[in-house]
Formats: structure tokens, C-alpha cells, sequence
């Protein structure tokens, strides 16, 4: 082959293989993804008791990675996974249990098996100071008082429902909420007595509220599930938050928050 056949081919190769890297460009300059590289946008939906501990880790997952922004979604768990089997578009799923947590792997929408990073209880929720001097799930009968639950398809009104029924207490609460915060408020704005929620909750409200220990709520612990999801736009971002959350600093701020080890 001739000097300049050869260089001809060369070129064109040359040619080829910048095309070929160009089509498998993942971002706006059209330049391969680095194999795991931390960096770019990453959506979490995460149960509502998550808020205080999920913003913080979120924070500290970005000063540990500068090239990631993390945008996170608080609910109710089953209303966070019946938006990603419709098809919202998110990375990570953290749930209040594993109910909703199936319900979207069993949707096919899981990318992997989900793991276990917390647990977390039920108190009674009540104005600041316990005017009532509660003590318990069946002074709540005997008072007469004004309850506040989660709704029952949501993982703190599941959860509330065993309790109950562990404690034998028939309670007729006057409002569902639909997530533990919504719950919560109530009791805030004096709106209600006391609220079934999670100590979590409470401490992160400590201001406002006293919660109260009760026994049955050893019947009445929920375990937090979380999984990258299927359509991630996202995977090694998404991955190594799942990591972050399960390391020693996660766990620091979850047990800070009042969340108990898986």
C-alpha cells in the first residue's frame, strides 16, 4: 500500500472510531462516560420520616462527590412507589417498609435486590409538657382523645394498626394523614391529642412535641428497604449513594436521628 493509501486509511479509522465514541456519549458534549464516574444529577424519593436524615446525607453525599447534585422527593412510601411503577423517572428508592418496597420490585422496576439500612418505632405524639399525662395507647380510649393516624395503605398507619391490635385498643382516630409528617402536624397545630408516629419524628420535632414510649410498639417496628432503581439515568452515582447510606457516616446520622441498625 502506498504512503498515501495508508494514511487515507488511517484517517478513516481515525474517523470511525471518533463517530463510534460520539454515538455512546452520555452528556451534552458528546464524550464517553468514565467507567463508574461519581457525577451528575441523581433523584431519591424517600419515605417522609427520611426528610431530616435523607437531607443531611444528601448534603454530605455531594461535599463527598462535587461533581453530584442530589434532588430528593419526600411522601408516603406507597405513594412513592406507585409513582415509580407509572413511571416517574427517579434513581433511588428509600422505603418506610417493605410492602411498598415489593411492590416495585415486583413491577420488575428494581436494579438488584433492595438491602435493609434502618429500622424505626412508634410513640405517641403529644402537645409539648403531655397535658394529659398519657402513659399509654388505652389512656388515649379513656381520655376520649382526639388521634391522629396515617392512613392505613401508608407504612406508619400499617404499623399503627398492629400496634393497636397488640394493645387490644379499639381507637376510631378522626383523621388518616398521608405520610407521618402530615400526622404529626396535627398534633403541632393542636388540631388533634396525639398522634401514632415514629420516634424520629418526634425528636426531630422536640420542640413542639413529647413522645411517649408505649410497649406495644415492639410490635410496631418498621424495617427501611432501599434500591437503585431499574431506570436509572444514573447507575455508579446512584449505586454509591446506596453505599453512602449503608457506611459508617450514614449510619451516624440515621442513629442520630433516632433510627435504629438494621
Amino acid at each position: 500500500m502506498s504512503g498515501v493509501r495508508l494514511r487515507t486509511a488511517l484517517a478513516a479509522v481515525t474517523a470511525l472510531a471518533v463517530l463510534g465514541l460520539s454515538g455512546c456519549g452520555d452528556d451534552s458534549t458528546g464524550r464517553p462516560a468514565a467507567a463508574g464516574r461519581i457525577d451528575g444529577q441523581l433523584t431519591v424519593l424517600a419515605a417522609a420520616s427520611l426528610t431530616e436524615s435523607f437531607t443531611r446525607i444528601g448534603q454530605d453525599f455531594e461535599t463527598a462527590h462535587p461533581g453530584v447534585r442530589v434532588i430528593l422527593t419526600f411522601a408516603g412510601s406507597s405513594a412513592l412507589a406507585n409513582q415509580i411503577n407509572e413511571g416517574a423517572p427517579a434513581d433511588v428508592f428509600a422505603s418506610a417498609a417493605p410492602a411498598n418496597m415489593a411492590a416495585v420490585i415486583e413491577a420488575g422496576n428494581g436494579d438488584g435486590d433492595p438491602v435493609t439500612f434502618a429500622r424505626n418505632q412508634l410513640v405517641i405524639a403529644v402537645p409539648e409538657g403531655n397535658p394529659d399525662a398519657v402513659t399509654g395507647l388505652h389512656d388515649l380510649t379513656r381520655l376520649g382523645a382526639k388521634v391522629a393516624l396515617c392512613a392505613e395503605q401508608v407504612p406508619c398507619g400499617a404499623v399503627a394498626c398492629r400496634a393497636l391490635d397488640a394493645a387490644g385498643v379499639a381507637l376510631t382516630p378522626v383523621t388518616l394523614e398521608r405520610d407521618v409528617k402530615a400526622a404529626l402536624a396535627k398534633v403541632r397545630l393542636g388540631e388533634v391529642d396525639a398522634a401514632l408516629v415514629y420516634r424520629t419524628d418526634v425528636r426531630a420535632a422536640a420542640e413542639d412535641v413529647d413522645g411517649i414510649e408505649f410497649p406495644e410498639s415492639a410490635e410496631a417496628i418498621n424495617e427501611y428497604p432501599i434500591v437503585v432503581l431499574k431506570d436509572t439515568a444514573n447507575r455508579p452515582t446512584a449505586r454509591a449513594f446506596v453505599e453512602y447510606v449503608r457506611s459508617d457516616a450514614g449510619r451516624g446520622v440515621l442513629t442520630a436521628a433516632g433510627f435504629q441498625a438494621p
